[in-house]
């Protein structure tokens, strides 16, 4: 009985390869792509609309750039990295920067500008607007990303193509668990966190530093 369970969900984790990075690729190309489109047919919401002054919520430092070049690399971003999305090809640097597009805007706009404690925290996560914030749908955003970033765009995609063609896909297997994996761990969560609350991402850097550079936890 439990050989047989062994077996099939040994197979579901074969074929999953297949299936679920394509299936995250596919609704975030949707998401970022229909995103930049509405910005490029429409007018500078960032700046040029009194009730909706997103530059004044962008953290550093995008509040020191001008509204007219934030607008210009949200929109040509979210167009460009949701393409390369799409298409499986250099997937991780991709989601990285779809992750910064996020978390700036909900830093923006979607998170609460102060709170008292996690449970206060916890009320902005919702969709609809309110004094607590909104964070429900970016955060999922994140969520989501945050797989392509760790295991990238999986077997349907050009960045695999790429492996394959060039030798390397021996590489897709291995498994490094070190420092340095320890470290790349924490600098994703503090880069993940840094544009909402500073101190909260500094202190993963500074978790990152250390991992890469204790010796017990080097390879």
């Amino acid at each position: 009985m439990f050989d047989l369970y062994d077996n099939l969900t040994a197979r579901l984790r074969s074929s999953g390869d297949y299936l679920w990075p394509l299936a995250l690729r596919l609704i975030m190309f949707w998401e970022f792509w229909e995103a930049g489109i509405k910005k490029l047919n429409g007018s500078n919401w960032f700046g040029d609309i009194p009730w909706a002054d997103w530059q004044k919520g962008f953290p550093w430092p995008f509040n020191m750039a001008p509204t007219e070049l934030n607008w210009l690399v949200s929109t040509w971003g979210e167009l460009f990295f949701a393409v390369l999305i799409l298409l499986g090809l250099f997937t991780r640097f991709a989601a990285v920067s779809l992750l910064v597009i996020t978390v700036v805007a909900t830093a923006a706009v979607h998170w609460p500008a102060e709170w008292g404690s996690l449970a206060e925290l916890w009320k902005g996560y919702v969709i609809n607007a309110d004094e607590s914030g909104n964070y429900k749908l970016p955060l999922l955003f994140v969520v989501i990303l945050l797989p392509l970033i760790f295991h990238g765009g999986g077997k349907i995609s050009m960045d695999h193509l790429l492996l394959k063609l060039t030798g390397r896909d021996s590489y897709i297997t291995d498994r490094i668990g070190d420092g340095i994996a320890a470290a790349l761990l924490f600098a994703v969560l503090g880069l993940t966190v840094f544009f909402l609350e500073p101190a909260w991402g500094i202190g993963f850097f500074v978790i990152a530093v250390i991992a890469g550079l204790t010796p017990a936890l080097r390879r």
